[in-house]
């Protein structure tokens, strides 16, 4: 018998910490480097960037070769558990909120894989035999089968877990999806330049653009996830060759391959970027990639438990929805039977897990749903369908810079009937003239001809008590004579 939310533990095997190294990051975001950037900005540059230039028809697609673009080794040592465990008495806000208990009535995510390009998934008690590697450009011969930084372990934790146990309140939002992990980037590995003596950490745009066209030709796979992003200011000038080469990944993964690609929104600070981004949607003063390019990708803002907008989301135009990013609880990379809630650094201060990085698989999660439970829905309908079902924000047109169209609703992407699926045209003003009825003329005569006849009675009741009046009068005033 399950037991009920009121008394259900996280695991009865003690959740355990993570204790992450400093080049990983409070929240652990996997970011890879962007493109050489011109050193001094111009400022025409930085006006009209809202959107991308299209690619031309003929943009050949990345070739992916399947090659680290360099020979890395490791910087510092992998991440490893703190040693110390704990129950973690509460599941995650998300779970809750988004109702996992009754999606399964619907879909579980069975038959849909998931490609986690990241740092990395190590495997875990908790998916079974659900995982498989699929590439690997840090260290090819690991095949994506090794987070040394935790991260995609955990992003890929959110997508899928499960841990068949009624007693562990933790799981995915997708419980029956596979989970096809490439390697693209990593805090924890570096290649020194012996020219130069100068190091870079492994993944860059390059990457990630042939780590993208490999996730879309690996059969099976029907959604990406990418917690990766590279910030850079808009005044840095037009989009570069990199920036292109994800475009154009992007567009043969949706067009070419029906795969529905999702990333995180970004956080603050990240790479280049400081400070939030310019409210103005015409003019942004930062450039997210790949969330930039939204014709092709569902970008994901964080949310915290009680409805706002997490400080650290980066805020855009292209912003699509937004789910759970704080307070966040998933595997430990570190322990194959155990969950995480922390990051904990060298000096051994813990934070919570949070960021864009964990909001975006929650939405790669429930695209997996829509696409199981909706299998006629090419890719572009799912994305829609997720869009269109949000919780809107009351903004024009139903979305805004900080979460696009809302707070997903997984229960009513699942259930909710879409017009346009059906080729049902959307619903159009329809010109009705408004028109005044015609005055009233009321026939005042009947009330004349009452008010004459009430004025005649009134006139001939006074005529009449003047009348008597007098007549009493003179008749009390005659002098009576005797004879």
């Amino acid at each position: 018998m399950a037991v009920t939310r009121t008394t259900r533990v996280l695991s009865v095997l003690a959740a355990t910490t993570l204790a992450f190294v400093p080049a990983a990051g409070p929240a652990a975001v996997a970011q890879p480097a962007g493109p050489s950037q011109p050193s001094s900005p111009t400022a025409s540059a930085a006006q009209g960037m809202a959107t991308p230039p299209p690619l031309p028809p003929d943009f050949p697609t990345p070739v992916d070769d399947g090659e680290p673009d360099r020979a890395y080794t490791p910087k510092t040592q992998c991440v490893q558990s703190r040693g110390s465990t704990a129950p973690l008495q509460h599941k995650p806000w998300g779970q809750d909120l988004l109702r996992f208990e009754d999606l399964g009535d619907f879909a579980t995510g069975k038959g849909q894989k998931v490609a986690v390009i990241d740092t990395g998934v190590t495997p875990h008690d908790y998916f079974q035999n659900r995982l498989e590697g699929g590439g690997d450009y840090v260290i090819r011969s690991e095949n994506g089968l090794k987070d040394c930084d935790g991260h995609g372990t955990e992003v890929a934790g959110i997508i899928a877990a499960d841990p068949r146990d009624e007693t562990i309140g933790f799981r995915g939002i997708a419980p029956e999806a596979g989970i096809v992990s490439i390697r693209q980037s990593s805090a924890n590995y570096e290649f020194k330049d012996p020219a130069t003596n100068t190091s870079v950490s492994a993944g860059n745009l390059g990457t990630l653009a042939k780590a993208i066209v490999r996730a879309a030709n690996t059969p099976g796979v029907t959604v990406i996830n990418m917690s990766v992003d590279s910030c850079r200011p808009a005044s840095f000038g037009p989009i570069a060759e990199p920036e292109r080469q994800v475009q154009a990944a992007l567009r043969y993964a949706v067009e070419e391959r029906n795969v529905v690609p999702v990333a995180s929104a970004g956080n603050l600070p990240e790479g280049d970027c400081k400070e939030q981004n310019s409210p103005d949607p015409k003019n942004p003063t930062w450039l997210v990639i790949p969330p930039w390019f939204s014709e092709y990708v569902l970008s994901v803002a964080a949310m915290t438990e009680d409805g706002s907008v997490a400080e650290f989301s980066i805020t855009g135009p292209w912003v699509s929805v937004a789910a759970p990013g704080t307070d966040i609880i998933s595997l430990d990379p570190a322990n194959t039977s155990g969950l995480a809630n922390q990051t904990v650094d060298d000096k051994g201060n813990a934070q919570p897990i949070q960021g864009t990085s964990f909001a975006a698989p929650y939405v790669a999660g429930l695209a997996a749903l829509v696409r199981q439970r909706f299998p006629e829905l090419d890719a572009r309908q799912v994305m829609e369908r997720i869009k269109v079902t949000a919780s809107h924000p009351a903004a024009a047109g139903g979305r805004d810079n900080l979460v696009g169209y809302g707070m997903i609703n997984p229960m009513a992407a699942l259930t909710a009937f879409i017009p346009a699926e059906e080729n049902i045209p959307p619903d159009k003003p329809v010109d009705v003239p408004f028109e005044m009825p015609p005055p009233y003329e009321r026939d005042w005569t009947p009330m004349q001809v009452a008010m004459i006849g009430s004025g005649g009675g009134v006139g001939l009741l006074l005529l009449t008590l003047f009348v008597v009046r007098t007549t009493r009068r003179n008749r009390k005033e005659t002098p009576h004579h005797r004879t």
